[in-house]
């Protein structure tokens, strides 16, 4: 853990789709390590086609404390290279499942524990990976909420499609002064025509709910499967009245809050 300056504020670099490393509270974190090069990438019978490559190296991500692992089953969350990445992490908490699978240093951590690295707690929060009833299909996923004396209260998504569980979440566990949410609308054939992560209105809908007053979209673009992109959700919270709370970050940059 690092004695960084300002370790009572966030600070959130975007790396590319689910990607971003954060520092808070003087612990470094990275979500949904993806590393991989653009192309066609086979989940099941199927593929998904990136589009768009990270903006660092794993290398160039250097160490971290801990990996916050929404879910392992699909590439566009965790690929090759970002499992390489995980394998060298010292802890990665995520699903059972994704433990189960991954093995070493990850650790399940169901919805609602917590884990405190230093004076960062994260508890897991519920997410659901598309419509009611899709789990089967889709497979587990988790949220994550960063809180502690003298930092902010973070809300980070993870491919969750579920308002009524952001709902639960901000009644638990809010406000939140931050907010990091997976959006895009994302859809493959696998649901039909239902979303897989939050659209752009569901995302401005999920702001409002956890009372935040700074928004980061995460897992909107670098992939086809994505709907809607940076111009849809910056549509969407101008009519939600938030405009000035959203930061779209292009690939590599930085913003601390």
């Amino acid at each position: 853990m690092s004695d960084a300056p300002e370790s009572g504020r966030l600070h959130v670099r975007y790396l590319g789709g689910p990607t971003a490393l954060l520092e808070l509270g003087g612990v470094r974190l990275l979500t949904d390590p993806t590393f991989d090069p653009p192309g066609e990438y086979p989940v099941g019978t199927r593929s998904l086609v990136k589009t768009i490559g990270a903006a660092l190296t794993p290398e160039q991500v250097g160490p971290v404390d801990a990996v916050l692992l929404s879910h392992d089953q699909h590439p566009d969350n965790l690929d090759r290279l970002g499992a390489a990445y995980v394998e060298s992490a010292p802890l990665t908490l995520s699903t059972a499942s994704a433990a189960g699978r991954l093995g070493g240093t990850v650790q399940a951590l169901p919805s609602w524990e917590t884990y405190d690295l230093g004076p960062l707690r994260v508890t897991a929060v519920p997410a659901r990976h598309g419509p009611e009833g899709s789990e089967p299909l889709v497979g587990e996923v988790t949220g994550f909420a960063l809180s502690g004396p003298g930092l902010p209260t973070v809300y980070v998504s993870g491919d969750n499609a579920a308002p009524e569980y952001v709902e639960e979440i901000a009644a638990r566990l809010g406000p939140f002064d931050a907010a990091l949410l997976f959006a895009g609308a994302a859809q493959t054939p696998l649901v039909g025509e239902a979303y897989l992560t939050l659209t752009s209105d569901q995302a401005a809908a999920a702001a409002r709910t956890l009372g935040a007053r700074q928004i980061v979209p995460l897992h909107f673009e670098g992939w086809a499967h994505f709907t809607e992109n940076r111009e849809e959700l910056r549509a969407a919270f101008d009519r939600a009245g938030l405009l000035k709370e959203v930061t779209l970050l292009e690939p590599g940059e930085s913003l601390t809050m």
